[in-house]
């Protein structure tokens, strides 16, 4: 796992706290964040949204969904995102993706993060994989009113869709579409390119 460095961290923490076009703030989320009564895991309310008919501790999500559901790497609106055991979460986590903001930046919805047994909704999650995979993820925590530092392992995302249904092309459901990213033609169009995806280029310290 790649750890950047302290002036990379630095960096992507004042990109992640920028507002974007359109009035969004990547801290808030559209709608703001919400904690609704009682005590819920992640795994049901995942499944509430989702529609995703999957049962056990969220490490299991990824290898069940294997000939059930189409699976990929790639976030769509109504996928639930498959976050991998990592430090002290032992059990995984699950949370559903509620919109596409750009090919770095995804809004989720998901119950047991930053608060006990509490529901998030609209909240930040960034994508901070070197190759701009999903591989790892930066996820809002409440308390701190920011992006968390540590870096999540993501074993992918699940849809719910049939197996072989959904090509692993990005977001194309919902009116969100990520932005495709295209090689470019000349050698004059490679800073245009970067400028496409300046997290990544921190993070690979060619920004």
């Amino acid at each position: 796992m790649l750890v950047p460095s302290v002036a990379a961290s630095s960096a992507i923490g004042r990109i992640a706290s920028d507002t974007v076009p359109g009035g969004w703030n990547p801290g808030t989320g559209v709608s703001g964040t919400g904690r609704a009564s009682g005590v819920l895991e992640c795994v049901p309310y995942a499944r509430q949204l989702s529609g995703i008919h999957i049962y056990g501790d969220a490490h299991t999500w990824w290898s069940q969904a294997k000939g059930r559901y189409a699976r990929g790497h790639m976030p769509r609106v109504g996928a639930v995102m498959a976050v991998e055991p990592h430090n002290n979460s032992r059990l995984g986590h699950v949370a559903t993706v509620s919109r596409i903001v750009d090919s770095r930046t995804i809004l989720l919805s998901h119950a047991n993060w930053s608060y006990r047994g509490q529901i998030e909704r609209n909240v930040t999650a960034l994508d901070v994989s070197p190759g701009n995979d999903w591989s790892e993820v930066r996820i809002w925590y409440g308390p701190n009113r920011n992006l968390g530092t540590t870096h999540w392992p993501v074993a992918g995302f699940i849809y719910n869709a049939r197996p072989g249904t959904l090509r692993d092309l990005g977001p194309d459901l919902g009116g969100n579409r990520l932005a495709q990213i295209s090689a470019p033609t000349k050698a004059g169009t490679k800073r245009q390119q970067r400028r496409r995806d300046p997290i990544g280029e921190i993070i690979a310290g060619t920004y």
